[in-house]
């Protein structure tokens, strides 16, 4: 996997309690995803086959604003890059939120508890 455009560290004060848009869960303000969060996203993305050759182009006009502010908030320097974390963050949402909302005061009736 080639090398990725993004800052090494995330924001000063980052104890990793991000929300899926990197706004912090305890300060609220946004910070940048950290290094190992992009690899990780990206790795997922190439495991599941979804980063391969690179022969389709995409285009669009959107805000100059909505980029840099989005550049700014994940520390992604590159607009590709940028595209390409967002499009993997999408393709690969498993639905958490979702689910836990429909399983939620539930527990499984074959989980053992030890009493």
């Amino acid at each position: 996997m080639r090398k990725r455009s993004i800052s090494k560290k995330p924001t000063t004060g980052d104890d990793g309690l991000l929300t899926k848009a990197g706004r912090h869960v305890k300060a609220g303000k946004f910070v940048a995803i950290s290094k190992a969060r992009f690899n990780a996203v990206m790795r997922a993305a190439e495991h599941s086959g979804l980063l391969g050759e690179k022969s389709k182009r995409i285009g669009g006009r959107i805000s100059p604003a909505l980029i840099e502010q989005a550049k700014k908030h994940t520390g992604i320097e590159t607009d590709t890059d940028l595209i390409e974390f967002a499009l993997a963050n999408v393709a690969l949402d498993d639905n958490f939120g979702s689910t836990f909302r429909k399983t939620r005061r539930t527990v499984d009736p074959d989980l053992k508890l030890g009493f």
